[in-house]
């Protein structure tokens, strides 16, 4: 069945802008010079080594870290920052946590309260924040967790569920709050090799939808189903960026094709 959302969507001006981003940590330089744009209904895959900088881009993206220098915008808006004056000021935290609201993101590991429900984990942002009422905020954690595969988990604490079902609680939470861009920080990688399937499906589903994405992840077979945009990364920098035919079939640089041979032995 043809994708409709995502052929005849207008581009349009990009979701996420990032412009000349540098971080460093000491003395080491995380990112160096970083420039990606991700357009409406898209979705961006960062590939490269461990250290290379993509969970730190993502981090500075939903303003879990401060960029040292450069920028980052989501829908026009500049990430951790806004301009008075003439002037950039940082952002108080309360700034920070709306603008958060639209920017959902998935880590590593699950990060699921122990001692809640998968229902009650899903339902606590939208309640404490979005100010929903129990009941909306329950039906639609509901319906969330219908659309990852887990209806019959709804009553399930976190240590009754397999890693994959945790991680796919960890997405329906991050929906709930109704982001308007997702960010994913190699989300099969604490995962057996066996559950890895079943958290790409939900991560499929939202690109057909027409969920814009940021998916950082060495899952080689996903980025070529599923990316629109391909951007290595190597020591802070964008060595090579494309389409997937491009540059997983025939990347231009040496770098790229080392890493690919590593990731697919």
């Amino acid at each position: 069945m043809p994708d409709t959302a995502r052929e005849t969507v207008d581009d349009g001006e990009p979701v996420i802008r990032v412009e000349q981003a540098w971080k460093w940590f000491g003395s080491t330089d995380v990112l160096r010079g970083v420039n990606l744009t991700v357009r409406p209904r898209r979705t961006l895959v960062l590939l490269g080594p461990s250290g290379s900088g993509k969970s730190t881009l993502l981090r500075c993206v939903n303003a879990l870290e401060r960029l040292d220098s450069g920028l980052v915008e989501v829908e026009g808006s500049r990430v951790g920052l806004r301009e008075a004056g003439g002037r950039l000021h940082e952002l108080t935290e309360a700034e920070l946590c709306r603008q958060r609201v639209r920017i959902g993101m998935v880590f590593q590991r699950f990060n699921l309260f122990p001692h809640m429900t998968a229902l009650e984990n899903v339902t606590l942002g939208p309640r404490r924040v979005l100010g929903l009422s129990r009941a909306q905020a329950e039906a639609e954690a509901e319906r969330l967790l219908t659309r990852v595969g887990l209806r019959d988990k709804l009553d399930s604490y976190p240590s009754q569920l397999s890693g994959g079902q945790q991680q796919r609680v960890a997405i329906a939470r991050a929906l709930a709050m109704k982001p308007h861009v997702m960010l994913f920080d190699e989300p099969t990688s604490a995962l057996d090799p066996e559950l890895v399937g079943e958290v790409l499906d939900v991560m499929k589903d939202l690109a057909r939808q027409g969920m814009t994405m940021i998916v950082a992840t060495h899952e080689i077979g996903f980025a070529k189903e599923v990316a629109d945009t391909v951007a290595m990364l190597d020591g802070g920098v964008v060595i090579e960026s494309g389409p997937p035919g491009e540059c997983l079939v025939a990347p231009k640089e040496e770098r790229t094709k080392a890493f690919l041979s590593k990731v697919l032995a």
